[in-house]
Order: C-alpha cells, then structure tokens, then sequence
C-alpha cells in the first residue's frame, strides 16, 4: 500500500528522495541561511526540487511520474531536511557572526545574551 503512495518502491524513495536529492535539499537550507535569505524561499526550492525528484524517479525507475501523494511525500521529506539545514546554519552564523549579540543554546538554538 505504501508504494502505491509514493509511486515507487521503498528502495528507489531512499536512493533518489533521501540520499540524492536529500543531499541537493541540505545545501539548499544551508545556502539560502548563509546568504540570509527568508525560509520562504527554501520552501520554493524545495517544491521545485520535489518535482524533480519526481522525475528523476520515472526516468530512471520507471516509478509513476504524476503521482500526487508521490510528491507531496516526497516535496515534504525535503522540505523538512531543508529547514533542518537552514536552522542549523542560520543559528551558527548569527553566533559565529554576532557573537556580542547571540549565545548559543543547542543544535538548533540561540538566544541573546543578557
């Protein structure tokens, strides 16, 4: 049932959404955080790089290439890998950059200092 929903099966999803394009979505979050962008526009990059991992799945793997829930699951995978990067690099450039201004409290967290 799940493979009916991602339009491919569990190994293809893992090669091309979770390693391939995963890694194309990391440096995503972390070039829009580094050259301070919004997080607005990660999510834009992200809905263009889940259409092409969509192809990449048919061309490739013959997987179904206009299955919705198969980019919308995979559109979210990267999303979130994506904002994940962009947190952890926004955070460390804010205190590596401002560190006057901001300490850091974790992974993904600062906080300004008293």
């Amino acid at each position: 049932m799940m493979e009916s929903l991602l339009g491919t099966t569990y190994g293809v999803f893992f090669i091309v959404t979770i390693m391939v394009m995963g890694f194309a979505a990391y440096m995503t979050g972390q070039a829009c955080a580094n050259t301070w962008r919004p997080a607005g526009h990660t999510v834009f990059y992200c809905l263009m790089l889940g259409l092409t991992d969509r192809f990449l799945t048919f061309a490739l793997f013959e997987g179904e290439l206009l299955s919705l829930t198969g980019y919308v699951i995979d559109t979210a995978v990267l999303i979130a890998i994506a904002l994940f990067a962009y947190r952890l690099n926004r955070a460390a450039r804010l205190v590596t950059q401002y560190p006057w201004l901001y300490e850091r409290t974790g992974l993904l967290t600062y906080r300004e200092r008293p």
